[in-house]
């Protein structure tokens, strides 16, 4: 059981982005030091009897826990972007969402072939993003050790859409 309870650190936005969605706000987890470090330790410890070689995380909120859990396991961290948004040649991948389409691109140099990868994000919701991230990883010739996130809203079922990996979450709404 963790020293502190990050549910109390969670904050419910009714309503939010639109009517009917009940958004879980992270806000001051990561304004509490002492919270977003315990995240921090319970993300990096999920996996740690397996070899990781890398952390990869989607932006943008995935970047702060991805980036975070890389650093206290002294090992390196890939991004994960929007369509556009790296200088260098990439691999890309598109995915549905409720409401279109959406891509994804990682750089073509960021993984060694069989490269021990697991994957950190804040949030699983449908499954879509996180989906999308590990057939990326994959097609960039990386093997995902496995998924870890801060929350997982079990209602939505995201994790039927990861069904192929080890998929692991802290929090449970």
């Amino acid at each position: 059981m963790p020293a502190i309870n990050l549910k109390d650190y969670i904050r419910d936005i009714p309503d939010f982005p639109k009517p009917g969605i009940l958004f879980r706000d992270i806000s001051p987890l990561l304004e509490n030091s002492d919270a977003f470090n315990e995240a921090i330790k319970l993300l990096a410890s999920q996996f740690s009897d397996i070899k990781i070689d890398s952390i990869a995380a989607v932006e943008a909120r995935g970047f702060i826990f991805g980036a975070a859990v890389a650093m206290r396991m002294g090992i390196s961290f890939v991004p994960i972007r929007k369509a556009g948004k790296l200088p260098y040649k990439t691999n890309k991948i598109s995915y549905d969402l409720e409401y279109g389409q959406d891509t994804l691109e990682v750089h073509q140099d960021a993984f060694e072939n069989n490269k021990n990868v697991l994957i950190i994000d804040d949030l699983l919701a449908t499954g879509g993003t996180l989906g999308a991230a590990c057939a990326l990883v994959e097609k960039s010739g990386a093997t995902i050790v496995g998924i870890s996130c801060l929350i997982e809203l079990k209602d939505l079922e995201g994790r039927a859409q990861l069904a192929n990996y080890d998929f692991r979450s802290i929090i449970k709404y």
